[in-house]
């Protein structure tokens, strides 16, 4: 039976990234992904919001996406386009990249730093003990870890098998959702009908001045909604063809479908992230409709949430209990997701005039300065905050990416976050804040900032004289004018004082 200290199910976005949070912590971790190679047959999700291209520019790999995504005002509500460029960001936009390109970016990452990957395989049972987890695979082997990460989707076998009750709301809404070729042009574009939405869009495309502008040729990608949801059989190129003669009285030729899915408006959420020394992150811990394009985002913040916690812990820095503060943290942030995603699927439902008049009102609303940037900040996750109490309101909150003066000369914040290592700054001058018992695992960096301090949704909010950062690059302390916390603080986050 080969160990690892963590086996991560699915090696999709979420866990490819969790894998590599581990990785830079020096954690022995593998993936399990039933995959032979990362190919993903069709494009997918598509596009990384504001506060994850946030997250892979803390880890210095934002780079990579930039420069094959399209950087593009994806934030909405329902129908409502929402414009982020005001708000106080680096990333003030999101990227337009279909999820296929995504994984194999995250892939190439994680094929740079020490890792197991197991393909062409998947984990059919498990059974933990107070000290580890024993997995079983397809192929009849076993694995043995400390902890086991479904990352493994919405039918999560990981959740079943951890008897993690999963409760929700059963689907109201159905669509197809395929990548096709087709002999005849349909109109390209979303289409709003007295049956539902439906659109057509090129897979190839452009974002020319906020507009897009697709290729001539090449795959197309089609959505359709459904007369009835609740079908569970997997859809087909004949339902398909169905689907578009009864919405748009012709099929348009299609042919050699590249794949064919179904989404729905099911909403659920796992009753807990965590059963003993099992979790789990993504899909496998919420299901929501794609509105708002915030599933594989959320996805990818819990990994960043989870793995340094996991790290710590195995790496005896810190007791087993800070690993309840991922669910108590997380849980809220899908709870919220998956209210406003219900919100939204509701105001795009057709044939009701009253759901049309709520829509109309809705986005008149948010049109408006204040409303829009908070909607901007929440559906972009620039104004996720987690409850660690009363205080400033950096506290929970994601930290900005500063330009800061140091004796080194000038540095980004996140650039002080790309091996994953927590930041004390003390701002106020040298020696004002004693962390030196700490000083093995985190930085301490003396500073100066003379900018703005400001916080998506909020706006300014007064300087503070330090402030501790998370590897996660939330903050978990902050100092104003004095150190009141901040001992208790190091040991919450990151274990008990070195011995003198």
């Amino acid at each position: 039976m080969t160990e690892h200290a963590v086996v991560i199910a699915g090696g999709g976005p979420t866990g490819l990234m969790l894998a590599a949070e581990l990785a830079l912590a020096g954690v022995d971790a593998a993936i399990v992904e039933r995959r032979a190679t990362q190919a993903l047959a069709g494009s997918r999700a598509g596009g990384l919001s504001a506060r994850t291209l946030e997250i892979l520019d803390q880890r210095g790999i934002v780079d990579r996406f930039l420069a094959e995504g399209q950087k593009a005002q994806v934030a909405g509500f329902a129908v409502t386009r929402l414009d982020i460029t005001d708000l106080p960001t680096r990333h003030n936009y999101g990227l337009a990249l279909w999820q296929n390109h995504i994984e194999r970016i995250l892939a190439g990452w994680v094929a740079e730093l020490p890792m197991t990957v197991y393909r062409g395989t998947t984990v059919t049972g498990l059974a933990q003990d107070e000290t580890g987890v024993s997995v079983t695979l397809d192929s009849g082997a076993s694995l043995r870890a400390g902890y086991l990460v479904g990352c493994d989707g919405g039918r999560s076998l990981v959740r079943k098998a951890a008897n993690i009750a999963f409760p929700g709301w059963d689907a109201s809404t159905s669509n197809l959702l395929a990548e096709v070729e087709m002999s005849e042009t349909p109109p390209l574009g979303m289409h709003q009908t007295a049956h539902g939405t439906h659109g057509f869009g090129r897979v190839d495309y452009e974002i020319r001045n906020g507009e897009i502008i697709y290729a001539d040729h090449g795959p197309i990608r089609v959505m359709l909604s459904e007369a009835e949801a609740g079908a569970a059989s997997e859809p087909t190129l004949a339902d398909l063809r169905q689907a578009l003669v009864a919405r748009c009285g012709t099929d348009y030729g299609i042919h050699s479908p590249t794949w064919i899915t179904r989404f729905t408006d099911a909403t659920r959420q796992a009753a807990s992230y965590r059963a003993g020394r099992v979790f789990l992150a993504g899909d496998a811990a919420h299901i929501h409709s794609p509105v708002g394009g915030q599933g594989l985002n959320m996805g990818m913040q819990d990994a960043v949430n989870l793995g340094w916690k996991l790290a710590q812990v195995i790496n005896g820095t810190s007791p087993e209990t800070l690993l309840d503060t991922y669910h108590a943290e997380r849980h809220p942030v899908a709870a919220r997701v998956l209210r406003k995603t219900m919100a939204q699927t509701v105001l795009q439902r057709p044939n009701d005039e009253r759901i049309t008049a709520l829509g109309e009102t809705i986005a008149d609303l948010l049109k408006m300065d204040e409303p829009r940037r908070r909607y901007g900040a929440m559906m972009s996750g620039l104004d996720i905050a987690y409850d660690l109490g009363a205080g400033h309101p950096l506290l929970g909150r994601r930290m900005p990416d500063l330009d800061l003066t140091t004796d080194e000369g000038p540095k980004r914040l996140f650039t002080l976050l790309h091996r994953a290592r927590p930041i004390l700054l003390r701002l106020d001058g040298p020696g004002t804040i004693d962390a030196a018992p700490w000083s093995d695992r985190v930085q301490i960096v003396e500073t100066h900032y003379a900018g703005p301090w400001q916080l998506p949704g909020l706006g300014d909010v007064a300087a503070p004289t330090a402030v501790l950062v998370r590897p996660d690059g939330h903050v978990a302390w902050v100092g104003e004018g004095g150190e009141a916390g901040l001992t208790d603080a190091l040991t919450r986050w990151f274990g008990a004082p070195r011995a003198a």
